[in-house]
């Protein structure tokens, strides 16, 4: 079963601030929804536990990236055909004809793993309710995304396959368990991980006049200090609300 969210009536929003952010399973604390990389009998990956829902249950639904290949609105849903042309793509690879050695291109499927996705992307909304006095972050989006190459296998980057709507999610991720460091005799699920903020992650975006990514003005080290200081403004926000 999912918890239900608190009850929070539109009027009792005094602030609200969207965020996009990144999590990097390569990350020590960020583990358990990387591993394992291989289904094993109680235990799967997230990766494995969306793929399943996509393919086999049908319980989720993926939008793609739209037109321009960034659109984040949930505005165009998937087919199943779509979504395994991305899970299962089929990529043209070189080899040699074994009966007159020329360079000929062969049709091979290549499945997407779970060890290839390695960072996922979330869309959030933090929220202080006045009536209650209390801070939420309410998860809207949550994107898978995997390292890209090129044709001479140069990293270009990441990239995202879809959105998939998180309160939609939870009713999956509820139902899949979690590799729990403290205590193997009481396992997590996924929706628990996330509904804790159990995971590290750090800001890539904060919603601005101008709709662009803290990447569009700074890179390395300065975009992780900016992050750190969007991060530390929100906390500070809430800080300010009270009196000691």
């Amino acid at each position: 079963r999912v918890v239900p969210y608190p009850h929070l009536r539109e009027a009792d929003v005094m602030y609200a601030q969207r965020m996009w952010q990144i999590i990097d399973l390569r990350e020590k604390m960020n583990h358990p929804l990387y591993f394992p990389l291989e289904e094993i009998a109680d235990r799967k990956s997230l990766f494995d536990v969306i793929k399943y829902a996509l393919l086999t249950e049908g319980s989720l639904t993926a939008y793609s990236l739209g037109p321009t290949d960034d659109d984040d609105e949930f505005r165009y849903p998937m087919s199943q055909a779509e979504i395994d042309s991305v899970l299962r793509p089929v990529n043209s690879k070189p080899t040699e004809d074994p009966d007159t050695g020329d360079i000929i291109y062969v049709e091979v499927e290549e499945p997407v793993n779970s060890r290839d996705i390695t960072q996922y992307q979330l869309k959030e909304d933090w929220i202080f309710d006045k009536q209650r006095s209390e801070r939420y972050v309410r998860i809207i989006g949550i994107a898978p995304m995997k390292e890209d190459y090129d044709d001479e296998g140069t990293k270009r980057g990441y990239k995202t396959l879809f959105w998939l709507y998180f309160p939609e999610c939870r009713y999956v991720f509820a139902n899949a368990s979690v590799f729990n460091f403290q205590n193997d005799a009481k396992r997590r699920t996924f929706e628990e991980i996330f509904q804790n903020r159990m995971f590290a992650s750090y800001i890539t975006k904060e919603a601005n006049v101008y709709d662009r990514s803290i990447a569009a003005y700074a890179r390395g080290i300065d975009a992780l200090l900016e992050s750190e200081r969007v991060k530390d403004e929100l906390f500070t926000v809430e800080h300010d609300l009270w009196h000691y």
